[in-house]
């Protein structure tokens, strides 16, 4: 599976917190059919068990509807499930290491929130780039704050993909037009919703007019 540009558009990021009576597979799906171009399983409180089970369910989804599925810092499980790749953060394995054991044709995504972090990453092999805070979030209390004018910054320095997160829903994300994001990764906007599918249209749409707006 490839990561381009287009990829990036609409990110998404599972959260069980908002499960509910519904599985993580079947908002995911409610997520693909609304139109996201990339899925990430971020699930911090399961065992690897668990979570390889839940992988191979919502790499299959992910496979049927053509759309990269990639797995939060677990590199054995990535592994072992066959998925497209992995995203790391800064603390998690070296990134040389990530791709001595995914192989040379997975997707290799990594958090930055500096241009030194970003063009070390680039430099290193990464496919693509997440960076952010954006803005404040819920989601991930403890997230460092990236400004406006760094994230311009971090996208004028590499030539890969870079993605924004962070506190970004349907309303904030016309804010980051003339960033030069490629796209918007989000969590709560979708799954904490109580109609997937409609959000995530609502935010894609937002994120096509978003990137248009980069090119002024």
């Amino acid at each position: 599976m490839n990561c381009d540009k287009a990829s990036m558009l609409l990110y998404a990021v599972t959260d069980r917190t908002w499960l509910g009576n519904q599985t993580l597979e079947e908002q995911v799906e409610q997520c693909l059919v609304g139109g996201a171009t990339f899925i990430q399983l971020r699930e911090k409180e399961l065992t690897d068990t668990q979570l390889l089970e839940e992988a191979y369910a919502i790499k299959a989804l992910c496979a049927q509807y053509g759309v990269p599925f990639v797995i939060n810092d677990h590199v054995e499980v990535a592994i072992a499930c066959g998925a497209d790749g992995v995203h790391v953060g800064q603390d998690d394995m070296e990134l040389g290491n990530v791709r001595l054991r995914m192989g040379a044709d997975k997707i290799i995504g990594v958090s930055v929130q500096t241009v030194c972090q970003a063009l070390l990453a680039e430099k290193n092999g990464a496919d693509y780039l997440g960076v952010g805070a954006v803005f404040t979030t819920a989601t991930k209390a403890d997230a460092d704050f990236v400004s406006r004018e760094t994230l311009k910054e971090i996208c004028n320095a590499v030539k890969i993909p870079v993605v924004a997160i962070g506190g970004i829903n349907a309303e904030r994300i016309l804010a980051l037009s003339g960033t030069g994001i490629d796209g918007v990764a989000v969590v709560s906007a979708i799954f904490a919703q109580s109609n997937i599918k409609e959000a995530t249209e609502v935010l894609l749409l937002k994120s096509k007019e978003m990137v248009v707006g980069n090119e002024y």
